[in-house]
């Protein structure tokens, strides 16, 4: 835990049922009266953002969209053309409605849409941003980014296959509403990898070099919630309970790593990005495990509480046993997933060549997010990681 922390979270968070097709008062509240709308092809074609767009109509706002031009990894082409459409139609504030390319995308066209200027050039990096962006309303349909939650955007060159980081306190958006019943259709393999997602932010919030009491408060239920929530979310389709549970865990692990960041398993995560358009939450559902033994040396205490969070109950409860049983369960968890819902579990699975660790290896190290982790990034055993979860 570092000396100093500070804690801030000036995203408005509201829950219920239903509510994603009843917030128009909010949109009031900030000043928003032409908002644009923006979302995925998919979601658009399993009619959830029909019902979002008409009821903002019926409320008397002047809708632009739904802008539905959005990769399964946002890219910044999408980005510009997203924000030249939006400016070019004069909007005052966006919605966006969707996962975490969908909010990611959103909240990058803000900058342009409120700043002008180039993306990459101008704002690519950590607090480049000059001033306030517009309102972003952010209603996620997934389980596992946070980004309905965080200052941070994660947008993929796809000229150079690099994932860039933008990272600043105006990214936060204005409002995050939690519909559980946009889970619904949902498909098991990707309430699967959304949901580790947001475990894998909650494990690494806890032990990042930047974790906090306040931090720590929040990523430890979030494991709690995840664990209890996560297979009857994936095998139950009609269990809006869990649903909502796993939603609830995503928003608290995102707000515990915006505070704390992540490490090691998404340095490593970010790296295979660039080079497989895998979902990242499938990425970090292969690297999770080998992450946590990396940094073993260092987490032995809190990989050790973590067990007892997860029910881990070894006859020698030793801390040392406690946390090197604490991954073998997630390990069970994991073959348990890949049995419902084919996640795969290896990285030669989702399109990573043997030939490609030492790059992956060496763009982990320069991972901006490897500077919180609790152990040091040696690029040698980050490709011995990789190798292993190859």
């Amino acid at each position: 835990m570092s000396d100093f922390w500070q804690f801030s979270c000036p995203t408005k968070v509201m829950f219920g049922e239903g509510l994603s097709k009843d917030f128009s008062a909010e949109l009031s509240a900030y000043g928003i009266t032409k908002p644009l709308v923006v979302s995925d092809a998919g979601l658009l074609k399993k009619g959830l953002v029909d019902p979002i767009v008409s009821s903002i109509k019926d409320a008397g706002f002047d809708v632009v969209g739904p802008w539905t031009d959005v990769p399964s990894n946002s890219s910044v082409v999408a980005v510009k053309a997203c924000a030249d459409f939006a400016i070019k139609n004069g909007v005052d504030g966006i919605v966006a409605i969707g996962g975490g390319s969908v909010l990611d995308t959103a909240k990058a066209a803000n900058i342009l849409l409120t700043h002008g200027g180039d993306l990459m050039g101008d704002y690519s990096g950590a607090q480049t941003i000059p001033s306030a962006l517009k309102p972003l309303i952010a209603i996620p349909t997934t389980c596992g980014t946070g980004s309905e939650v965080t200052q941070a955007a994660v947008i993929l060159d796809t000229e150079r296959n690099t994932k860039l980081s933008f990272y600043d306190q105006y990214l936060h958006p204005t409002l995050a509403i939690l519909d559980p019943l946009l889970l619904q259709e949902l498909p098991a393999a990707l309430i699967a990898a959304t949901g580790w997602d947001a475990f894998t932010h909650a494990v690494e919030a806890y032990t990042s070099v930047q974790s906090n009491p306040f931090s720590d408060e929040l990523a430890l239920p979030a494991v709690r919630l995840i664990k209890e929530a996560f297979i009857p979310a994936v095998t139950e389709p009609a269990n809006i309970k869990a649903k909502g549970q796993m939603l609830l865990a995503s928003t608290l692990a995102g707000i515990a790593f915006d505070q704390a960041m992540v490490g090691v398993v998404h340095s490593m995560a970010h790296a295979v990005g660039g080079v497989s358009h895998a979902h990242h939450g499938t990425i970090n559902f292969i690297l999770l495990p080998y992450g946590m033994e990396y940094n073993m040396p260092a987490c032995v205490d809190k990989y050790a509480v973590l067990a007892r969070v997860l029910k881990v109950t070894p006859k020698l409860k030793t801390k040392a046993n406690l946390a090197n049983h604490a991954v073998k369960a997630i390990r069970k968890w994991q073959k348990d997933l890949h049995k419902e819902c084919g996640l795969p579990l290896r990285l030669r699975d989702v399109g990573v060549k043997r030939a490609d660790l030492p790059r992956i290896a060496k763009k982990a190290c320069e991972d901006g997010t490897s500077f919180y982790n609790p152990r040091e990034l040696e690029e040698g055993e980050i490709l011995k990681t990789l190798e292993r979860a190859w």
